[in-house]
């Protein structure tokens, strides 16, 4: 069976800044019962106020987009449904952003690297540098 790695970066809408502790800790919970009834695993998930990064491990039949949009519609859904104050900071009833990053992630390169730095977003550490130098296609 094959899996592949994917790295993920969804923006909330407007660039909000909404991912309290709680928020935090509910997408999480959230991305548990999304493992539960999909091919879809999360790896690492870190939210820094205004994005979250996913490290998502898939199997081949699901595209990313397919993935992501999964991964949106229902989390969007569900923290609204948790956290009414977030629908309050996002007029139109919009979670995330339309667009996003993805990436494929090497299992014996660079996995330990953006796992990482998924881990630690929010959080004032080296990370993000460690992370822009050893991906770095353009040294």
């Amino acid at each position: 069976m094959s899996v592949l790695l994917y790295h993920f970066v969804c923006p909330a809408k407007y660039r909000r800044v909404v991912f309290s502790e709680d928020v935090d800790l509910g997408l999480k919970e959230i991305c548990e019962e999304i493992e539960k009834r999909y091919d879809i695993r999360f790896l690492e998930i870190g939210t820094d106020k205004d994005h979250v990064h996913f490290l998502i491990q898939s199997v081949p039949k699901i595209s990313p987009t397919q993935i992501i949009r999964t991964v949106k519609s229902i989390t969007a859904k569900e923290i609204f449904a948790r956290y009414p104050e977030v629908k309050k900071k996002l007029w139109g009833g919009e979670f995330w952003s339309d667009g996003y990053y993805v990436g494929t992630v090497g299992r014996h390169g660079n996995e330990t690297a953006v796992g990482n730095y998924v881990r630690e977003q929010g959080k004032e550490k080296e990370y993000k540098k460690i992370y822009s130098q050893q991906l770095s296609l353009f040294d």
